[in-house]
């Protein structure tokens, strides 16, 4: 199965760098190009591709408004989203990931490293990098971010998480302190298998559209706690 990209950022030459990388691959094709976030809306609706790589800051429309326009269209809930940022700490992440982005990665990431995480949000995986957006997260919340309500609605977080299992509360506070499916697996000594159907009955309840959004419900919702340097 072919993955088919799009790419989205204000940078010509940036595009083409991409453009080669992404095309070089046998599992890979850029289906589209567009130099800010109202166009890539519009490429995403015409072409429908697996993955988007945004950049985050264009002019015009950016990428965090037009991963919520991409995110809020149900016709478009297949397409998974990355986000790319020249600093790893950038308010703006933690927003996109709200928004509905799958996850992050940095311009200066490696080729093999951009590959990979158009191939992990092409999976299903969502979170390119536990750790590092779980830390991103902690970041803001402790110095007082406010983040948007979640997508369900009004409803207090202690209505949302009542709906859940306790297993699946502490699957939860897990994917929020940045493990993976395989680690939790081996923390509550079940199977991988089992825990992947754990989340993906938390995602349900919760209405989180990704893995990425887990971890921003852990912490909005009290179940984890920012760790404070």
């Amino acid at each position: 199965m072919t993955i088919r990209v799009l790419l989205a950022d204000d940078q010509a030459l940036l595009r083409s760098a991409f453009k080669v990388l992404v095309d070089s691959e046998p599992d890979m094709e850029v289906v589209g190009e567009a130099a800010d976030g109202a166009q890539a809306v519009a490429l995403a609706r015409a072409e429908r591709p697996d993955v988007v790589l945004m950049d985050i800051r264009m002019p015009g429309t950016d990428g965090l408004a037009a991963t919520r326009a991409i995110t809020a269209d149900p016709e478009l809930s297949a397409v998974r989203i990355v986000m790319l940022t020249t600093f790893e700490v950038d308010e703006y992440v933690v927003q996109s990931l709200r928004a509905g982005a799958s996850g992050f990665l940095g311009k200066g990431a490696e080729p093999e490293e951009l590959l990979g995480a158009i191939r992990i949000a092409h999976a299903g995986e969502a979170l390119l990098s536990p750790v590092a957006t779980k830390g991103l997260i902690a970041t803001f919340l402790a110095q007082g971010g406010g983040l948007e309500p979640l997508s369900t609605g009004d409803r207090p977080y202690s209505e949302r998480l009542a709906a859940l299992t306790a297993r699946e509360r502490e699957v939860l506070v897990l994917v929020g302190g940045g493990l993976s499916n395989d680690e939790i697996a081996e923390r509550l000594d079940v199977s991988p298998l089992t825990v992947k159907t754990h989340v993906n009955r938390t995602m349900a309840k919760l209405g989180a559209r990704d893995r990425a959004q887990l971890v921003v419900t852990a912490y909005e919702s009290g179940l984890v706690r920012p760790r404070v340097e």
